[in-house]
C-alpha cells in the first residue's frame, strides 16, 4: 500500500495520527452498523420466505376455486359479478427505522369485505372464491411492503460494506504506512542531530 505524499514533519505526523484514530473508530462503528443491518436483513428475508409459503398455499386453493366458479356460474355471470365488485384501497408511504436508519415503504390499507352482488344466481363457491382472492391480495400487499424494505436495506448493507472495505484495505493501511514513514524519518533526523551535537561538543572541548 502506497503511503501518502506528505512531508515528514511533526505537524504532519500529528495529522496522520489523528486521521488514523478517526479511521479506526469509523471502521469499528461501520462494522457494527453492517452487522446490525445484516441481522435485520436476514430476519426480513425469513419473513419473506414465510409469506411466500403462505401465498403459495392460498394460490393453491384460490385457483381451483376460480375454476369451480367458472363451471358453476359461467363466464358471463362471473364478468357481471366482477363489474359489480368495487373496493377502494388506500396506499400511503410508511416510515420505518432499522438499525437507526430511516426507510420508506408502502402501506396498503385493505377495506372491509362487502357483498356487492345478489345472492340469487350465485353459489357458496362464489363467496369462497372471493374470500380466497381477498386473502391473497392481503398477503401480496404485505409482501410488497416487506420486499421494498428488503431491497433498500440490501442496498444500505452493500454501501456500508464498501465503506468498511475502503477503510480496511486502503485508508487505514495507508495511514499506518505514512505514520511509520514519518516516524522513521524524524527518528533518523533526531539521531543525526544528536550525532552533530556530540561532534560539536567534542570540538569545543578540544
Amino acid at each position: 500500500m502506497a503511503r501518502q505524499n506528505v512531508a515528514p514533519t511533526k505537524s504532519n505526523l500529528l495529522a496522520v495520527k489523528e486521521q488514523l484514530s478517526v479511521s479506526l473508530n469509523g471502521y469499528e462503528l461501520l462494522e457494527e452498523k453492517r452487522e446490525i443491518l445484516v441481522r435485520e436483513l436476514m430476519s426480513l428475508v425469513e419473513k419473506v420466505k414465510l409469506l411466500e409459503n403462505d401465498i403459495d398455499k392460498v394460490i393453491a386453493k384460490a385457483y381451483p376455486a376460480i375454476r369451480r366458479m367458472l363451471l358453476l356460474d359461467g363466464a358471463d355471470q362471473i364478468e357481471r359479478i366482477a363489474y359489480s365488485v368495487h373496493y377502494d384501497f388506500e396506499m400511503t408511504e410508511k416510515k420505518v427505522s432499522i438499525g437507526g436508519i430511516p426507510f420508506s415503504t408502502i402501506d396498503v390499507s385493505l377495506p372491509q369485505k362487502e357483498l356487492f352482488y345478489s345472492l340469487i344466481g350465485t353459489y357458496a363457491n362464489t363467496d369462497n372464491t372471493i374470500d380466497k382472492l381477498f386473502e391473497l391480495l392481503s398477503l401480496l400487499t404485505q409482501m410488497a411492503s416487506i420486499r421494498t424494505i428488503v431491497w433498500r436495506l440490501a442496498m444500505e448493507v452493500k454501501k456500508t460494506q464498501r465503506r468498511v472495505n475502503a477503510l480496511d484495505k486502503m485508508i487505514i493501511p495507508q495511514a499506518k504506512e505514512t505514520k511509520s514513514y514519518i516516524e522513521s524519518v524524524l527518528e533518523e533526523r533526531e539521531r543525526e542531530n544528536v550525532f552533530v551535537l556530540k561532534a560539536l561538543k567534542k570540538r569545543n572541548v578540544k
